[in-house]
């Protein structure tokens, strides 16, 4: 087998297991991954804004919004308006969302980081060169793109 084919075989690995731990999680928790580090990160304080989770996962304000909508209809975070400030919309976690959150697998990219932080430091700047090189070659630069690892919907934007 040429490195060519090896390669593809990797990337397809890596979308597949991405795909299949996607399964996982919305058979067992009921969510998506991308939904589902929104909450974690809903469930860091207790409540946060939709423009902190936007800054955390790197996607803009409307991409939170829609999560949040999903999160709220399902009964895992509640909007309130903020008591120190008017203005400011806060989301809260419910005890569904902390419940849903405590019964999920452990999330792939938890798995990864695990790892990726037991590589010496060299190893670590090679592997992100390397990934964000086939990004590139994937002409995949303007896609939005959380720290997730998900293979559901892309949308593209035009956010630096």
């Amino acid at each position: 087998m040429d490195r060519l084919d090896s390669s593809l075989i990797a990337l397809r690995r890596i979308l597949r297991a991405t795909e299949l731990f996607g399964r996982e999680l919305k058979q067992v928790a009921g969510i998506t991954p991308v939904q589902f580090r929104a909450l974690q990160i809903i469930a860091e304080t207790g409540q946060t804004t939709a423009k902190e989770i936007s800054r955390r996962m790197r996607v803009s304000q409307a991409t939170v919004t829609s999560l949040v909508d999903k999160l709220v209809r399902d009964g895992m975070a509640l909007r309130e308006k903020s008591a120190l400030d008017r203005r400011r919309t806060d989301i809260n976690i419910t005890q569904k969302g902390r419940q849903t959150l405590g019964e999920a697998p452990d999330p792939l990219q938890q798995r990864f980081v695990r790892k990726f932080s037991e590589l010496q430091d060299w190893e670590q700047a090679m592997i992100v060169a390397n990934l964000e090189r086939v990004a590139a070659m994937l002409d995949a630069d303007d896609i939005d793109a959380s720290p997730v690892l998900h293979s559901g919907e892309i949308k593209l934007t035009a956010d630096p």
